[in-house]
């Protein structure tokens, strides 16, 4: 049911224009003054559309609709502004005000009813749009298979983190993950079935994650994982148990369960540390990982894995 505000200081035209609005089927919220209608409309669940009289006491009508159109929302409210007035320079002193819509008192209600349904097909269509626009975003940014962001997202929002981490002095780590043995899976089980499990592998990773953390796909069965706030250590622990929560899971598909498990190579930024020396050192800790036996979680920091890449 659409909310439509109803600002009008005549207590009797307001009560029946509620009433009329109500019957018509939307939900009236009404007030006699300006400066309780702009209360309204600075809440998250504001009217969509508002019928405000020119004519208020604390606020007038135009005054109200200007500091809605200052406010910076995606969504703007539909604006019909109610008036005694008729001369055109009112008209356009009211649109110029940021108005949508006016009608003049003693209005029609097939009229007002009209203008209101305008007013309520150009905020379904306004939504159409901004769903549209941020599905097409999301598009741009994420992994159509799994849901994790893409490769260009995931480095743009560890280069973002990094930036941060210099500017603050604080430490942040990445972990360069994928699946042991994932080619095994899909030339025994096929690729709808290993599709099934990359999709798996990533929302056991999500739900482990705390919500800044970043998870993207970075190629093929590999995942980036950027952890702001995280010296990248063993005694912090956020790593292995992602590592343990991927070991403890069993896959239901058409070919039966799938236990799976997974290699991490952690490697955390210090001071000057660029975004190819940060992936290349993670990258480095994974390889170490899958070289002594898989299911582990490796460190670049580790003094073995620096004697062993030089």
């Amino acid at each position: 049911m659409m909310k439509i505000l109803v600002a009008e200081d005549d207590l009797t035209s307001c009560t029946i224009l509620a009433a009329i609005l109500g019957k018509w089927g939307y939900e009236p919220i009404a007030v006699n003054n300006g400066t309780d209608a702009w209360e309204i409309m600075q809440k998250s669940d504001a009217p969509s559309l508002a019928i405000l009289d020119w004519e208020m006491p604390g606020m007038d009508g135009l005054a109200v609709c200007r500091k809605i159109r200052e406010r910076p929302v995606s969504n703007p409210p539909y604006i019909i502004i109610l008036t005694a007035r008729g001369e055109k320079t009112d008209i356009v002193k009211g649109l110029d005000a940021g108005a949508n819509d006016y009608i003049s008192k003693p209005y029609d209600n097939e009229e007002l009813q009209a203008r209101i349904r305008v007013g309520q097909r150009m905020m379904e269509l306004q939504t159409e749009l901004l769903d549209a626009r941020d599905a097409l975003a999301h598009q741009a940014t994420h992994d159509s298979l799994t849901g994790a962001l893409n490769r260009r997202a995931i480095l743009d929002g560890l280069e973002k983190e990094l930036n941060r981490a210099g500017r603050r002095q604080s430490k942040m780590s990445i972990g360069l993950c994928d699946i042991d043995h994932f080619k095994k899976v899909n030339d025994t089980y096929g690729h709808q079935v290993g599709d099934d499990v990359l999709r798996r592998f990533v929302a056991a990773i999500q739900t482990n994650l705390r919500k800044y953390d970043l998870l993207g796909r970075y190629g093929g069965e590999e995942f980036l994982i950027v952890a702001p706030d995280s010296a990248g250590s063993v005694e912090e622990g956020i790593y292995e148990r992602l590592r343990a929560r991927i070991a403890g899971l069993h896959i239901a598909t058409e070919a039966g369960d799938i236990g799976i498990t997974g290699g991490i190579g952690v490697a955390g930024s210090d001071n000057g540390t660029t975004m190819d020396m940060n992936v290349g050192a993670a990258d480095a800790a994974l390889y170490y990982a899958k070289s002594e036996g898989r299911n582990q979680v490796a460190y670049a920091k580790d003094d073995r894995l620096k004697s062993k890449t030089g």
